[in-house]
């Protein structure tokens, strides 16, 4: 347990001076804050595009093949994916391009996300169409409140029925909702992504496994991991408000990596917020996340709530919880709070 204190996480700070390049790209993009963006995807497309198709050319062979396969492999999972899977989640709440370059905001989700195993259009669809408007409430078909939270079978569970009910479960919301155009983009980006992997395999399946369906299957286990850590803490008495069925991880190096992705309550409390502003407003609603009993961890990330959660370790996410508000006396107080939040929820 520890008290509040500073921030470390990024913000935005104007820079003295800006290349040639860079005055270019900005005529391109919708927000100046977003720049880091265009390096990062140009480096994926020089490392992960140029690597992908050596692996598929027939004159690449042997242990060639296999240090461009390792490098490919390494640098789209402990490189790449992480950052760009973020970078996804916020060019989807916020268009990355201006409006006269609208078909530029197709690269991401339909030439760059197949790479990491992201579908066309299905993170949009799931997150923007289902995610956000229900809340982690019983109608979200990825929702944590029906299992619990602090256990492995649970999370082998909802882990096993995303990755091969996934889409189904999806595409019932919107049937449901009556959005068939998200529908649509949902199902069309899968199978597509499947055929593509299925005609692919004829060509070269070893590069057809190490460039799409590796990355894929990897994909979907750590965004569940990551849905299920960021949504484990649900107070059972007040579930759909984001204060107390989110929480939020401040002082790590993930948020530098990830475009400060370990704010999610005050992502859920205003979607669309930039991510640069979330350490501000975070500092500015402190007396909110008080009185709500928000869950703050320091100096720890989703992966660390995760692994402790599945192992009991409370101790050491008690050791890294912030107590806002000075409302608990001990560690112990924290652990007894803590248990109380990952019961299952019945619907």
């Amino acid at each position: 347990m520890m008290p509040l204190g500073s921030i470390s996480d990024p913000v935005y700070n104007e820079p003295s001076r800006i290349s040639a390049t860079d005055r270019f790209f900005l005529l391109l993009i919708r927000d100046k804050r977003d720049l880091p963006f265009v390096h990062l995807t140009l480096r994926i497309t020089l490392v992960l595009g140029i690597s992908a198709v050596l692996l598929y050319m027939p004159f690449v062979t042997g242990w060639v093949w296999g240090v461009i396969a390792a490098v490919y492999l390494v640098a789209n999972n402990f490189i790449f994916k992480g950052p760009f899977g973020l970078m996804l989640h916020c060019t989807s709440h916020r268009a990355f391009f201006r409006k006269e370059y609208d078909f530029m905001n197709h690269y991401l989700p339909w030439v760059i996300g197949p790479l990491f195993g992201q579908t066309p259009e299905t993170y949009y669809s799931h997150h923007i169409g289902m995610h956000h408007p229900e809340n982690n409430m019983p109608e979200d078909e990825s929702s944590t409140m029906g299992f619990q939270r602090d256990s492995l079978r649970g999370f082998s569970r909802y882990l096993g029925s995303f990755l091969f009910a996934g889409v189904y479960h999806l595409a019932t919301y919107f049937v449901r909702k009556n959005r068939k155009k998200l529908l649509i983009r949902s199902v069309r980006g899968e199978f597509l992504f499947i055929a593509m992997c299925v005609g692919l395999c004829f060509v070269n399946w070893p590069a057809t496994l190490v460039v799409f369906i590796i990355p894929f299957v990897i994909s979907r286990i750590i965004m569940m991991l990551g849905n299920w850590a960021q949504h484990a803490f649900i107070c059972p008495s007040d579930p759909s408000n984001p204060y107390k069925n989110s929480i939020t991880c401040i002082n790590t190096k993930y948020n530098h990596k990830c475009w400060n992705d370990g704010y999610h309550i005050s992502h859920h409390v205003k979607p669309s917020m930039h991510w640069t502003e979330h350490p501000h407003y975070f500092r500015k609603t402190l007396d909110e996340y008080a009185a709500n009993d928000a869950i703050v961890f320091d100096g720890i990330h989703f992966l660390h709530v995760f692994a402790w959660l599945m192992t009991k370790r409370y101790d050491l996410l008690a050791r890294h919880f912030v107590n806002l508000g000075d409302k608990y006396r001990d560690e112990a107080e924290v652990v007894a709070f803590l248990k109380g939040r990952t019961r299952r929820i019945a619907a």
